[in-house]
């Protein structure tokens, strides 16, 4: 199982300086992978977690990222697909795999939170129908030399886009979601499959095996569908999964890749004395540290 680690994006420890450095050392201690993730905005006078209430842009941060390291894969997890249009997301996605000579894992979401929908005008309606055919339009827009779509939702008029990204036949897509549906869909119609912060990892064999039967009632080898773990590690106490000591860390590491999880990343932006606005940044960069240096894969 490969391991990664959340980049810097959220509250105290978000700084150019910070996201340059923890992006080098992730790299340098042998961290597989770097990983962001999207909020546009937060409820005004409405509680919620410290993580999200100041956030980076997830493709532009890790374009910083990009120009500070040379082989570490650096993914989304995840855009939320109703709020941006397929065609944008396909020409940031493509300009990113390029100029990071093809080290982009795109993760699409179906969305959540109320307010970000009104903002941005976007419909709640059939979001399974509608992430189907954002995938599509996202693959057409990176294979064809002309590009034409004509879908439910999305149009494209005969056009090109170009550059056309590094990797082929594009990026890696991964799906969240965490209904049945949301599984087997990520199966079906992407390259894998990504929890959240909120999912119960004792439970996690059982998701994945609706992702793997979403992957065999598409014609495609299961065992190749990838499986990535948000780790929210809760150093300290021990209080579920990922919790406790490094030690216990661990063992919940390997455990996981023992129920069929392919990739597990760090997700640092979760600990409040770190992903907090309010937090110290040196002091959150601190504690983010010794943390990397504690949990670097063997």
């Amino acid at each position: 199982m490969k391991i990664g680690f959340g980049a810097p994006v959220s509250g105290a420890w978000a700084t150019p300086d910070n996201l340059g450095r923890f992006a080098e050392s992730a790299e340098d201690l042998g961290y597989s992978s770097l990983w962001s993730f999207h909020r546009l905005l937060i409820p005004g006078g409405q509680p919620i977690d410290p993580v999200y209430r100041s956030v980076l842009d997830p493709l532009v941060a890790l374009a910083f990222a990009a120009a500070r390291t040379s082989t570490i894969r650096l993914g989304v997890a995840l855009i939320n697909l109703p709020f941006v249009s397929p065609t944008y997301v396909a020409k940031q996605a493509s300009t990113l795999d390029v100029l990071s000579k093809g080290r982009l894992d795109l993760g699409l979401g179906a969305g959540w939170q109320e307010e970000e929908f009104i903002a941005t005008g976007a419909s709640t309606a059939r979001r399974g129908a509608r992430t189907v055919e954002y995938v599509q339009v996202l693959r057409t827009l990176w294979a064809d030399g002309v590009s034409t779509f004509d879908g439910e939702f999305y149009t494209i008029p005969p056009s090109r886009m170009d550059p056309k990204p590094v990797q082929k036949p594009g990026p890696p897509m991964l799906l969240g979601g965490a209904v049945p549906a949301a599984l087997a869909r990520a199966g079906r119609i992407a390259d894998g499959w990504m929890s959240r912060s909120a999912t119960n990892l004792d439970a996690i064999s059982e998701q994945i095996a609706l992702v793997r039967a979403g992957a065999a009632e598409a014609g495609k080898d299961p065992s190749g569908v990838r499986v990535v773990v948000r780790g929210v590690g809760r150093p300290g106490e021990r209080v579920g999964r990922l919790s406790g000591s490094f030690a216990q860390i661990k063992a919940d590491a390997e455990w996981l890749g023992e129920q069929g999880v392919t990739e597990l990343f760090y997700d640092l932006n979760w600990d409040p004395l770190i992903g907090s606005p309010d937090a110290s940044e040196a002091a959150a960069a601190e504690r983010a540290q010794e943390l990397l240096h504690s949990l670097k894969p063997a």
